[in-house]
């Protein structure tokens, strides 16, 4: 076989891959308000996306020439030269969306290909202008660097746009409507849904006819050439629309409004974003059927490329069939949309990233800047301002479940609307910029706006933020780095070459796989603690023991992995049960807000009754405290390379561990099965310890004097015993609000006494 037509099927196999890591990471630009809003079930969205994928893709793009001849000059490279710069792109496409999918990072594919193309043909000039003589300066005959340079500014400015114009509109759209939004839209709504319609409609115009093969040459001039006219004649008819169904009928305008946004960035996902993936397999194509009929063959300049080029249909909707495959069946793809959405949810809750010190900075500065504008607004204004921006306002919308989405339809709808303005106003002036940094930018903007970030949450929303944006920037750097080793590599061993980096990608894409497998377990187990909906204060109460139930019985293992990592020195086991501890803090978070959340539910008649119910708040955080201790000392002693443990402390500490376990197993199995069990061996357990505690102090003391125990023995040893003593007596504390909560739900008559141990 014709080693370059293998070339070709290489590089059509590489396209089915990255049309599903493609959308994978994607996805989120159109899935995002939908999703978050909850505007209607995920299938239903699910099919509107769909149908904007498969609208598109009937639809050419220009980033199939940006892969021709966008970024290098194609008539200075033969077609070997070419397909060496294609594979190299198309496998660290792979690699590096994959990997943002992995973490659930959203990132810009156009960047990404626009970075891997500029990487590849850097490399192969360079070596090309090495084997030629030439010097460094004729590398701006062969790279189109204006393009590379326009791409990097409209990264910069669009992300700032985005930010500031979404935050404005959504301040102003709250300002009138409030988070108690339905009154007032029935008053008003139609002008604002005329504008929010008009603003989708022209965007789909925009977006969309640009490239469609079915439009004509005069069609499209005059789309370009009346802006104005279609955007007032779609503002007039939506808003007369709008206002007649707000007042003759129940159907909610917000709604319609997100879908069809749903659609329109789907759309123009297909129509733009969906050839990154199958425009450098095509251009290589057509590089091989032009060397085949050219004069000079594989030898001969690729100047076939630079002409204009119109995209194969049948290709496209193949590969729209692909996306729409993915989008139903990809986890990376729920994984990435869900780190938008945490990041922007109105309510708090455990946060998926932590806190820097760049983000503290941010908001300390933030502060100080609202505090001073405060002493300069009068202070009717703001009450004023207070009363219009309370989320507790808040109503869910008329035959909804009742659970709050993570924010609410006016915001969804101004996401959308402000995306696909900013889209299209950009696209009309020809400057490039990326669909995922504006539509993501503009969600920040307007969560900022609606105070979603508040004093509690907003330094891990910003560093998560950071994050992203970070990312964005690396993406570049890295896309442009390995593109370039890789090239470098396919040139020189060819064939060889390929095989060698297909099989590291397929490593790192399976390895990968397994993280985020591990990640997506976490995530699901973590899920199960969540108190979604409470109807019914007394039965959210038990079920948040029943998930305590969980928590005891995943510390106990904890425990019991930790000290026999210790024991045995086992320092992989150690460096295992410290990164899961991690993981059992985040369980108790999510048991602690659920407390929260069941008080707010909570009547005035029933706060006595949950008053001791409260406690349990500091009793979680305490035994989740402990383990971390217990864990992080172990593994540190180890790590540290100290002495183990005397035979006489092992004893010891395994007969206190011993009734700390058999403590934490009984209550566990108690609140699991809503019932007391067998409170004699739990007494009987807490006792022993008492006095195990009591004899193992006066032990200890006397190989302190003995210096049998030097200093980080004897720390050791007692910040694990008291650790394990502070764990039993929470679990206890826990057993009687347990039977306390029991009491009141009038479950049990018999009087169970559980002895209340000191506070440690």
């Amino acid at each position: 076989m014709d080693i370059y037509l293998g070339a070709i099927i290489v590089l059509g196999a590489l396209a089915v891959s990255d049309l599903i890591v493609g959308v994978s990471n994607d996805a989120v630009n159109f899935l995002n308000s939908s999703v978050g809003s909850k505007v209607a079930p995920r299938r239903v969205v699910f099919i509107i996306a769909s149908m904007g994928i498969l609208a598109g893709v009937t639809f050419s793009s220009g980033m199939m020439e940006v892969a021709r001849k966008g970024i290098f000059h194609p008539k200075y490279f033969t077609m070997p030269e070419l397909m060496v710069m294609f594979l190299a792109v198309m496998l660290t496409d792979i690699f590096l969306l994959d990997l943002y999918n992995t973490f659930g990072l959203p990132t810009s594919t156009t960047v990404s290909i626009v970075f891997e193309l500029l990487g590849a043909a850097v490399a192969v000039s360079i070596i090309k202008i090495m084997v030629t003589g030439q010097t460094i300066s004729s590398l701006v005959k062969y790279i189109n660097t204006g393009k590379a340079l326009a791409i990097i500014f409209g990264i910069l400015i669009s992300v700032v746009i985005a930010f500031v114009v979404g935050a404005a509109l959504q301040f102003v759209s709250r300002l009138v409507f409030t988070f108690d939004y339905m009154k007032r839209l029935k008053r008003y709504g139609g002008l604002w849904g005329g504008g929010a319609m008009a603003m989708i409609v022209y965007f789909i115009l925009i977006k969309g006819a640009k490239g469609a093969s079915f439009i004509s040459d005069e069609t499209l001039a005059w789309i370009n050439t009346h802006n104005f006219t279609i955007l007032l004649i779609s503002f007039i008819v939506c808003a007369v629309v709008f206002q007649m169904l707000l007042l003759f009928s129940r159907i909610n305008i917000l709604k319609i409004i997100i879908l069809v946004g749903t659609f329109a960035l789907a759309m123009a996902f297909a129509a733009n974003d969906l050839v990154n993936f199958i425009g450098v397999p095509l251009a290589g194509l057509s590089s091989y059927q032009a060397a085949l009929i050219g004069p000079d063959g594989y030898n001969q300049a690729m100047i076939a490329l630079e002409q204009p080029v119109r995209s194969h249909t049948g290709l496209l909707l193949i590969a729209g069939i692909i996306m729409v495959i993915t989008l139903w069946i990809s986890r990376k793809a729920r994984t990435v949309t869900q780190t938008e959405v945490s990041l922007g949810r109105q309510d708090e809750g455990v946060e998926r990233f932590g806190s820097s010190s760049l983000s503290r900075t941010l908001v300390r500065m933030s502060t100080s800047l609202l505090f001073g504008f405060k002493k300069i607004v009068p202070a009717r204004w703001q009450v004023l301002a207070a009363r219009r921006f309370d989320d507790r306002l808040y109503r869910p919308a008329p035959g909804s479940d009742g659970e709050r989405p993570s924010f609410d339809l006016l915001r969804a709808s101004v996401n959308l609307m402000v995306a696909s303005a900013l889209i299209s106003f950009a696209t009309s002036l020809k400057l490039p910029l990326s669909t995922t940094y504006v539509t993501f930018m503009v969600a920040m903007g307007t969560s900022l706006s609606d105070r979603a970030w508040g004093r509690d949450s907003a330094v891990y929303r910003i560093t998560g933020v950071l994050t992203v944006i970070g990312g964005w920037f690396i993406t570049a750097l890295m896309a442009f780095t390995v593109s370039s080793i890789f090239a470098v590599v396919i040139y020189h061993w060819q064939g060889v070459g390929v095989l060698v980096i297909l099989a590291v990608v397929a490593l790192l894409v399976l390895r990968n796989h397994r993280v985020h497998r591990d990640r997506a377990v976490a995530d699901e187990a973590m899920e199960v603690f969540n108190l979604r909906k409470i109807t019914d204060t007394q039965q959210a109460i038990m079920i948040s023991f029943e998930h305590a139930g969980i928590f005891l019985h995943e510390v106990r293992q904890a425990v019991v992995d930790s000290l026999n990592g210790l024991l045995s020195q086992d320092l992989q086991q150690l460096k295992g049960r410290k990164k899961e501890s991690k993981k059992i803090q985040n369980w108790a978070n999510i048991l602690v807000a659920n407390i929260y959340k069941i008080l707010r539910s909570t009547q005035s008649g029933d706060v006595d009754d949950t008053q001791r119910y409260t406690s349990t708040i500091s009793t979680l955080q305490e035994i989740a405290e402990s383990h971390r201790d217990i864990a992080m000392r172990a593994y540190l002693h180890i790590a540290n390379n100290h002495k183990g443990l005397l035979s006489s402390q092992i004893e010891e500490i395994g007969q206190i561990r011993n009734c700390v376990l058999e403590i934490l197993e009984k209550t566990s199995e108690a609140f699991l099965q809503k019932e007391f069990q067998d409170f004699a061996s739990i007494t009987a357990a807490r006792n022993r310890l008492k006095m195990l505690f009591a004899e193992y102090n006066r032990n200890q003391i006397q190989r302190i004097r003995q210096q049998t125990s030097k200093t980080r023995l004897s720390i050791l040893f007692y910040g694990l015993i008291w650790d394990l003593e502070k764990i039993a007596d929470q679990t206890i504390n826990l057993l009687n609000i347990f039977q306390h909560t029991l009491r009141v739900n009038d479950r049990t008559s018999d009087d169970i006494l559980v002895e209340t141990p000191d506070a440690p």
